[in-house]
């Protein structure tokens, strides 16, 4: 499900990032770590994204994307990357609540596993349904008609401005009204 909905928005970057724990939950590490690079590289300098405004209540902060991606880095044995990582995380992090990340990187240093972020259990992505009724296609030109001439005698095809009346042509014919 995750796939599909990066191969249609590909800049979304809560995907790439809940996409990043499910591939740490099947111990696929190094994809896990490429998806958490994507997710902060989409995040595109943000301190954070705020998702509510299309449908999913979670926001996605910088410092949890680069958290998890040490948590990445833990488990594939990258100890240093993972506590340059941290640091950097520090930086993304509000002011005076770095005791999570203080932590970590005690953790790091004593070469244990962080457990990486995650979207809360429960929060699915709604979107409103006023925006899902906008998806469907809506034909705004009409059906194509064929029009065909009601004056029995109007042998007349081709496209331009009305012709000068004759008299007695447009009347229909004997033959017609039978």
């Amino acid at each position: 499900a995750f796939d599909k909905t990066i191969a249609k928005d590909n800049s979304l970057a809560v995907g790439f990032f809940q996409r990043g724990f499910v591939h740490l939950q099947l111990e696929m590490y190094e994809e896990a770590l490429s998806d958490y690079h994507m997710a902060f590289s989409h995040l595109r300098k943000n301190p954070f994204i705020d998702y509510k405004q299309l449908g999913l209540r979670h926001i996605l902060y910088a410092w949890e994307v680069l958290y998890s991606t040490a948590a990445a880095q833990c488990r594939l044995q990258q100890w240093q990357e993972a506590r340059v990582t941290l640091d950097k995380a520090v930086v993304w992090r509000p002011e005076g609540r770095t005791a999570i990340l203080d932590m970590a990187l005690q953790r790091v240093q004593d070469c244990l596993f962080l457990e990486p972020m995650q979207v809360p259990l429960g929060e699915l992505f709604r979107p409103r349904k006023k925006e899902v009724e906008q998806l469907d296609s809506k034909d705004f030109l009409g059906k194509p008609k064929v029009i065909s001439s009601i004056i029995p005698n109007d042998e007349y095809i081709g496209f331009e401005p009305l012709r000068p009346q004759k008299q007695g042509f447009y009347e229909p014919s004997a033959d017609a009204l039978r």
